[in-house]
């Protein structure tokens, strides 16, 4: 039971709802549903007489990163503000030990898992799409206005109004207003990320079934459907981590397999016509390539406030390199007098790790993705397994997204970086440690 409740929890992710406990306070419903799942797997593990701890060094890492984000508290101006942002780290967390100890080292569980959880995506994507579709039907200004509506059950009363008081929404490309694919999430970037992440493992499917000939394998068309509505995000960060993350699984799959292409003329119609098709969207003028090449644009509005907001955190962080300013006080520390939802933060997570928590924890942040991403490549080249390879190309789309946006708080993301995280089994770790009661 908690095996399918867990894979349910994936399907449910892009569509979770939100609580309104109290004036002011919004609580997505993840953060309970969590909980209350870690706290049936530890009943179960109490009735067994053992509990299975993970004995990796992600775990470690990931501990770490943990115990020094509690840390920073004492140094905070504005404790309450860390102490809810510490609640939702811990409230997520506990996934890990679930995912760890049921799924992580049964193949056929895995990929079970990881189906719903792609499933979740496109269903979000095929939302993301409508969305966009219906401005060519409906008047820009009444579907802005009934979308605003659409979402307040999803991200919570407080929430939804903090969101269009700070809209991302719309985007202008070649002189139109065009509304960006937000799905049900609060804004385009953070779909990008849901979606980015997702469309790999998809593809990643596809090609671990393809291996087996299996029957019914749409996971092709369903990353196809997943990578298009990420470009309707609009989100240069999201192309960039999207890019990057199709580069590295396509270096590592076609690598060895550049003959068999070669001597298949289906392969090589497919692999031509693909490239085609990447090479338009890329290279040819289109609201797409407009809105990537922008990127390199180091006069464009955008970007001057961005590389600004850089020198900010940067700032922050040379005065305070070792513990940072606090979890959940940097906006404090740019402008005092900011309250709790203003979007102050440094569109870096890397940064914003380093300003509020300090530079250790940025490293090993950073160190905890590394291993990751190498420990799940070492996993496809000893054992030809997309999903493996599927993951580590998830890792490197976030990661290069991170660099343009803070995304460690995000209820729909930081699930699947756990997801992910937690199914980085090293080779050694043949059993995990298990603790007898």
């Amino acid at each position: 039971m908690l095996e399918f409740l867990t894979k349910l929890l994936f399907l449910y992710l892009p569509f979770q709802l939100a609580l309104n406990p109290a004036e002011g306070f919004d609580l997505a419903s993840v953060r309970i549903i969590i909980p209350l799942l870690f706290l049936v797997w530890l009943i179960d593990c109490l009735k067994n007489k053992k509990i299975i701890v993970p004995n990796n060094l992600t775990f470690f890492l990931l501990i770490s990163f943990l115990f020094f984000t509690s840390f920073s508290l004492f140094f905070a101006t504005n404790y309450v503000w860390g102490l809810r942002k510490l609640l939702f780290l811990f409230s997520i967390f506990p996934l890990f030990f679930i995912i760890h100890a049921i799924f992580s080292s049964n193949q056929a569980k895995k990929l079970s898992l990881l189906k719903f959880t792609a499933l979740g995506g496109v269903f979000a994507a095929l939302l993301g799409i409508i969305q966009f579709l219906l401005q060519f039907v409906i008047p820009l200004n009444k579907l802005y206005s009934a979308w605003a509506i659409i979402i307040v059950p999803f991200l919570g009363n407080s929430f939804s109004q903090a969101v269009l008081t700070n809209p991302s929404w719309l985007v202008n490309v070649g002189g139109h207003t065009l509304l960006r694919a937000t799905a049900f999430f609060p804004d385009p970037h953070m779909l990008a990320f849901y979606l980015n992440i997702t469309g790999l493992i998809s593809l990643g499917i596809y090609f671990s079934q393809k291996e087996i000939n299996h029957p019914k394998n749409y996971y092709l068309l369903f990353s196809l459907t997943i990578f298009l509505t990420s470009f309707l995000t609009f989100s240069r960060g999201g192309y960039l981590g999207l890019i990057s993350g199709i580069l590295f699984f396509s270096f590592f799959t076609f690598k060895s397999k550049l003959k068999s292409i070669f001597n298949t003329p289906k392969k090589l119609f497919l692999t031509l016509s693909t490239s085609l098709i990447l090479i338009t969207i890329i290279f040819i003028p289109n609201p797409v390539s407009n809105r990537l090449f922008s990127s390199f644009n180091l006069s464009e509005g955008s970007n001057i406030g961005r590389i600004k907001t850089w020198q900010q955190s940067l700032e922050v962080i040379s005065n305070n390199p070792i513990l940072g300013v606090g979890l959940g006080n940097y906006s404090l520390a740019i402008k005092p007098s900011a309250d709790y939802r203003e979007p102050i933060y440094s569109h870096n997570t890397f940064l914003d790790i380093a300003a509020e928590t300090g530079i250790l924890n940025a490293l090993v942040w950073l160190l905890l993705f590394l291993f990751s991403i190498i420990n799940f490549t070492r996993g496809f080249i000893k054992n030809n397994d997309f999903i493996n390879l599927a993951l580590a190309a998830a890792l490197v789309a976030l990661s290069i997204h991170s660099l343009f946006e803070t995304v460690i708080f995000s209820v729909h993301i930081l699930p699947l970086i756990i997801l992910i995280l937690s199914l980085n089994k090293v080779p050694s770790e043949t059993i995990p440690a298990i603790k007898k009661l």
